[in-house]
């Protein structure tokens, strides 16, 4: 089986990495000329909406997925008429806008901040005026690891906002005093088959991920299930998908869905009887879908903008290095490490140590 990926980036290479064992094969179309996954299939240069190459992509592969939400929902309903695509461009199309996205979850009755629609300056007056401050500006779409978005904290802040922003359609959210940010990694097959994985803690710098940690037994993991699994349902979704969450007195409140293989189940390489990665395949090729427990404690930390030296790294025990062959550059994800230990104590110890040699590369 061929699979066509729209993205060649970190995540499309790590579908390949789990789907050649199966018996994959994988072409990449991307724009980039120095698209990660290229040495792992076939490279496509090209726009997401080219639809010449669109149509080429679909003549060879047997389905497709995509590796990002920035690639337009109409690409995905134009490769829809030629081959299938999980998930749907319907899926992409509520996802990839925050206005869409939680308006969904109003419906499905799914907790969340307040958020208004904001299309200009006086929008934003106006919600401010009913929201209240602190609030939170963000694009409603292709804002991503903290980009496309300002913390409102004061009046002073509110002024020329929109502006700051790209004068873009826009949405203003209350800020929500959390207690920490979680999320859940789910994946749905093409009959319904549904698992999830433990609900994750994650710890975010400058609006970048950094770390993850998978929990055992965590109080919130039926409460965010149930959430989830309203959203899989309502979208008929096919695949992998991430929903992050605010912890807030005992409770969860919705911040955001990635219809995709996401950073925070990056754990689940080393650390899940079957990874994201190997499930998402599975989940849109029509395959029995792998079990999602745990082996051992597990967490996940992100090289942002260099790797440290890879001997140091491989060297801390229990710790497997995953480098994407990426150029460095500030604020980029370059790769991660994932850990897999015995016990939390341990985890703890060797979190720390790839920590260090973070803090000193």
């Amino acid at each position: 089986m061929k699979i066509g990926v729209i993205g060649g980036g970190q995540l499309g290479r790590m579908l390949a990495l789990a789907g050649t064992p199966l018996g994959m094969s994988f072409a990449f179309l991307d724009p980039a000329p120095d698209a990660c996954a290229q040495a792992l299939g076939e490279h496509i240069r090209a726009d997401y909406d080219d639809k010449e190459h669109l149509r080429r992509l679909a003549d060879e592969v047997d389905l497709v997925t995509f590796e990002f939400e920035s690639v337009p929902a109409e690409t995905v309903a134009f490769l829809s008429q030629f081959v299938p695509v999980y998930p749907s461009a319907e899926a992409l199309r509520i996802a990839r806008d925050r206005w869409f996205e939680k308006s969904m979850f109003k419906e499905l009755g799914i907790s969340t901040p307040e958020f208004a629609d904001i299309q200009s300056q006086a929008d934003l007056d106006a919600a401010v005026a009913a929201i209240g401050l602190p609030a939170v500006l963000k694009t409603r779409t292709l804002g991503y690891d903290g980009k496309g978005q300002k913390l409102l904290r004061k009046p002073a802040d509110v002024a020329g906002a929109f502006a700051e922003l790209g004068s873009v359609p826009c949405i203003l959210e209350g800020f929500v005093p959390f207690t920490g940010e979680v999320s859940l990694i789910a994946v749905r097959g093409r009959d319904g088959e549904t698992c999830f994985y433990p609900l994750v803690h994650n710890t975010h710098e400058s609006g970048i991920l950094r770390l993850s940690v998978a929990s055992s037994n965590h109080p919130l993991q039926a409460l965010a299930e149930d959430y989830v699994g309203r959203v899989l349902e309502k979208l008929d979704y096919v695949g992998v998908l991430a929903f992050e969450f605010f912890e807030v007195d005992g409770g969860l409140k919705a911040n955001e869905i990635a219809p995709r293989v996401h950073n925070s189940g990056h754990w689940t390489i080393e650390g899940a009887e079957c990874s994201q990665f190997e499930n998402h395949l599975r989940a849109v090729a029509g395959l029995p879908l792998g079990s999602t427990a745990k082996l051992g404690e597990s967490a996940m930390l992100n090289f942002i903008g260099e790797v440290p030296e890879v001997a140091r790294v491989v060297a801390v025990e229990d710790c497997h290095l995953h480098h994407y062959g990426k150029a460095f550059k500030t604020g980029r994800k370059v790769g991660h490490a994932t850990l897999r230990c015995p016990d939390r104590a341990t985890l703890d110890r060797q979190i720390t140590a790839v920590e260090t040699l973070i803090n000193h590369a």
